[in-house]
């Protein structure tokens, strides 16, 4: 067992991580090699740059990775002023180790369109699977901090930046068309990151604002079964103090949730939203 800011890590969690970075950084090598690079699609990142490079002077993707990883690995490090971790640094390293080992791979598809969206739902899940190791593959992420720190850009601009004039530089080197894939390959990337690490919604949080409250509780009680936690609220134009209900259901039960307060109480307030991960009693467990 280890400890680290007051949180325990089972050794079983420790090796759990480092074969989520390894794993993630092997799919997004296969996706780099068997889909993006080889249609020229430069959809952000260091890859999108050795994508550039490679065409421009033929130079080795895994190799240019290398060249620009380390170095902002260590600027980060440097700049920033804190440790980024061993797990980090196995994620920057074997990145580009995994884009020479499947430099064989070859184009699955010659199709510019299919590569863009393949090859970025293929990355977005390797990264995704990184992130869950709780690591990175650094490169232009560590850029993106340090132009933040100096900046005062948020990270977000500051990826969006990055990553826009990756996707320019794309079109300025091959064409406008690659350029467009590789704003598609990195949309679908951006959207396959959130799906691994949030999963597919399958319940819904619902905010009730009702003048019948006792009756509202103790009816979705009765016929589904959740549990509601009352919230204290205030109308902005009125000033009055309400209590609002929450109450999270899953996917299922939501069009019974809808009925219920429909009978209840058909002037009621009613805000819906999607909840990824619900952990506790009648759901998953922590």
């Amino acid at each position: 067992m280890t400890e680290k800011n007051n949180i325990t890590y089972s050794t079983k969690d420790i090796i759990q991580e480092y074969f989520y970075v390894l794993l993630g950084a092997a799919i997004i090598a296969f996706g780099f090699n068997a889909f993006l690079f080889p249609n020229q699609v430069a959809s952000g990142g260091v890859s999108g740059i050795s994508t550039i490079l490679n065409g421009l002077f033929g130079w080795n993707a895994g190799v240019v990775q290398y060249a620009f990883n380390i170095p902002l690995f260590i600027a980060g490090v440097v700049v920033l002023g804190k440790s980024f971790g061993l797990k980090s640094f196995v994620g920057t390293v074997s990145l580009p180790f995994f884009v020479i080992l499947f430099d064989g791979v070859g184009a699955l598809t010659t199709n510019a369109l299919l590569a863009s969206l393949f090859g970025g739902i293929i990355v977005g899940l390797g990264i995704g699977f990184v992130f869950k190791g709780n690591a990175s593959t650094g490169g232009t992420d560590l850029l993106a901090q340090i132009i933040t720190k100096y900046t005062g850009l948020t990270l977000g601009t500051s990826v969006l930046l990055i990553d826009g004039l990756i996707a320019l530089s794309a079109a300025v080197v091959f064409d406008i068309e690659k350029g467009l894939y590789a704003l598609i390959g990195l949309y679908v990337t951006t959207k396959t990151i959130d799906l691994v690490q949030l999963g597919v919604s399958q319940s819904k949080m619902v905010y009730i604002i009702t003048n019948k409250q006792e009756i509202m509780r103790d009816t979705i009680y009765a016929e589904i079964d959740r549990g509601v936690t009352k919230v204290p609220a205030f109308g902005g134009y009125t000033g009055e103090q309400k209590l609002m209900l929450m109450v999270v259901v899953y996917q299922s039960e939501f069009t019974k949730l809808k009925q219920v307060i429909k009978t209840v109480d058909p002037e009621a307030f009613v805000i819906v939203s999607d909840a990824y991960e619900v952990l506790g009693k009648g759901f998953k467990r922590v």
